[in-house]
């Protein structure tokens, strides 16, 4: 019976992102709305994690099945695609490895901007040099 009670919890909160969705003139999709829904009310304690954990392990343990079918699909209309497939392939690669830098870049920015500077007291009242951290 818990199972179908955290199933509906997490329906509902994908239900409340279809009426998001159907309310605000974004070009957002209505299962993002609702992952965001349920994720601010799991961080604001509105739903506990008690309260969808058990139901949530189970749907991500058993997701590879839930690709099986576009999987099959794909393969019966890959002819169709053997002409871009070099293409799609380079965009593919060329996409992932600009994400990746990207994402390094911007990291590497916050973790910068987030050293203490010398001379400079942190939250806790204590320098960075008087802390250690003068290097």
């Amino acid at each position: 019976m818990p199972y179908i009670f955290q199933l509906l919890v997490i329906l509902g909160a994908s239900f409340l992102g279809e009426i998001c969705n159907l309310l605000l003139p974004l070009p957002i999709p209505a299962s993002v709305y609702g992952l965001v829904l349920l994720f601010t009310a799991l961080m604001t304690g509105i739903i506990k994690l008690e309260n969808v954990d058990k139901t949530a392990t189970f749907l991500i343990a058993t997701m590879s099945i839930y690709f099986i079918a576009p999987s099959v699909s794909l393969m019966t209309v890959i002819a169709d695609y053997v002409d871009s497939l070099l293409g799609i392939v380079v965009i593919c690669c060329v996409s992932t490895a600009l994400v990746m830098v990207v994402t390094g870049k911007v990291s590497q920015l916050i973790m910068e901007k987030s050293k203490p500077t010398e001379g400079v007291v942190s939250s806790d009242g204590v320098s960075g040099k008087e802390a250690g951290r003068d290097e």
